[in-house]
């Protein structure tokens, strides 16, 4: 199984997961003499091997992260790291633009003047350049994952 392949069971393995537990919810309580549309404790033994399968499934997708040679300095799980905190500091920096982009109108000129204490250009173009670092090193993972096998 490629790693690419791991990565999307374990998407639905997390899907499933959530499904379940909405179903087990919707089925915890019922009124006196009724019966429940689904039997919770079915359900509860059905997420029990699901949780177990996809523990096994991440714990070799992390072993792989970890063991395969991303470049020459790093592995995948470094570079998953780094990909991670430059998606991180974008949301952040994108998040200041924005709130400092927010202009509060003035009726009068006896109103306080609202200015923005940071660099609203130069901040976006941060957001920029770590959005195309962002999309570069993505893409090669996504191809990395292609190509190795899970361990």
């Amino acid at each position: 199984m490629k790693l690419a392949e791991a990565l999307i069971a374990r998407a639905d393995y997390q899907k499933r997961i959530e499904q379940l537990k909405k179903r087990i919810g919707m089925n915890l309580k019922i009124q006196e003499g009724e019966e429940p549309a689904e039997d919770p404790n079915a359900m509860l033994t059905e997420l029990d091997g699901i949780i177990k399968e996809v523990t096994l499934l991440i714990q070799r997708i992390n072993k792989t992260n970890c063991s395969v040679k991303f470049d020459e300095t790093r592995t995948l799980a470094d570079a998953l790291v780094e990909r991670d905190q430059k998606w991180d500091k974008r949301l952040i920096l994108s998040k200041f633009a924005e709130e400092a982009s927010i202009r509060n109108d003035r009726y009068s000129r006896t109103e306080i003047k609202i200015i923005s204490t940071v660099d609203v250009k130069a901040i976006q173009k941060q957001v920029d350049q770590l959005s195309k670092e962002f999309r570069e090193l993505d893409t090669k993972i996504q191809g990395l994952n292609w190509t190795v096998e899970l361990m």
